[in-house]
């Protein structure tokens, strides 16, 4: 059992994901950079999409009443076991009693605690993942609050020590690049606002959760049309449709938002492009501020970024078997 002391700015119980339910409303959930929290499960003999901790900007407070292996990925904030410094992407040993802690965010945005045997709270539609927007997941569906008690499966033979090889580790950056594909509704753009769309270095605003991704940049320019516009009067309303995990919606022509795991799954704003699935890691490990530009591939491109992204977890598994 872990004992939340506190939780940090936002600490949620994540595994890889709520599938099968999409078509209903419900988004798939689980860990917003999957390939950060695969490695955290590796390390300490977890299956890859084991449920752990994902902590937003800000680490928690943790109390442990039993010894337990422990692995911290993703966004730089260095573990610390009673206030000694622990090394990240690497598992570790807590004892019984020992508090684990975290130093101040120096890079990214998402770390990633596993522990080994998992997180094992109750599945909700086959997954341990916390949706908040729909109160699904443990403990009511929220974050994790000060006094929560969280359980811990039975760990199978996790070892200290084990380390993620440094060409394998995601490290984020200030400046970022973003695959996409264009389309569907691109061609509700002018071509100016297009190429804009493209060329602009986007600032990503406070406004980055779970839901979605807000950058700021310039007004990009739409076809003239008479409204009504589909769904509404807003220049980019379209009639209903599907959203992609991934796809971007620029609501008023200004201040592109890419939806994430939690966001809902149709709408009425044109979806001017859609981020390549394994940049999505990317995004999540985006601080406000991050400088982002959009590079598009078309669909051959994205189908080898997809192989190459593969390999590397393949990789990954590999070096950790």
């Amino acid at each position: 059992m872990i004992e939340i002391v506190k939780p940090g700015l936002s600490t949620t119980i994540q595994d890889s994901g709520r599938t099968g339910y999409y078509h209903l409303g419900i988004p798939p959930s689980g860990a917003l950079d999957q390939y950060a929290l695969r490695a955290a499960n590796l390390l300490v003999g977890n299956p890859a999409g084991a449920a752990a901790l994902e902590c937003v900007y800000m680490g928690p407070e943790l109390v442990f009443d039993a010894a337990a292996v422990v692995a911290v990925t993703g966004a730089s904030m260095v573990p610390k076991v009673n206030g000694a410094e622990q090394p990240l992407w690497e598992s570790f040993a807590v004892s019984e009693g020992d508090v684990l802690t975290f130093g101040y965010l120096t890079a990214g945005a998402r770390a990633y605690v596993s522990v080994a045997g998992g997180i094992d709270v109750p599945q909700v539609l086959g997954s341990r993942s916390t949706y908040a927007l729909g109160a699904l997941g443990a403990f009511g569906g929220r974050p994790l609050a000060a006094g929560d008690r969280v359980p811990v499966g039975q760990a199978a033979g996790a070892t200290p020590g084990r380390s993620v090889p440094e060409d394998l580790r995601q490290v984020p950056g200030k400046d970022v690049e973003v695959r996409v594909v264009m389309g569907l509704y691109d061609h509700r753009l002018t071509a100016e606002g297009r190429a804009m769309f493209l060329d602009t270095t986007w600032a990503l605003t406070p406004v980055a959760d779970r839901i979605g991704f807000r950058y700021s940049g310039p007004e990009l320019e739409t076809v003239p049309r008479e409204a009504p516009f589909g769904a509404g009067q807003d220049p980019s309303n379209i009639v209903d449709a599907p959203y992609p995990i991934g796809s971007i919606q620029v609501p008023g022509s200004i201040e592109p938002i890419i939806l994430h795991r939690d966001a809902v799954s149709g709408g009425g704003y044109m979806m001017i492009a859609t981020v390549l699935s394994g940049d999505l890691d990317i995004v999540a490990q985006s601080a406000p501020k991050a400088r982002t530009r959009f590079v598009e591939v078309d669909l051959d491109g994205a189908l080898a970024v997809r192989a190459d992204h593969r390999k590397r977890t393949r990789r990954l598994a590999e070096a950790l078997a």
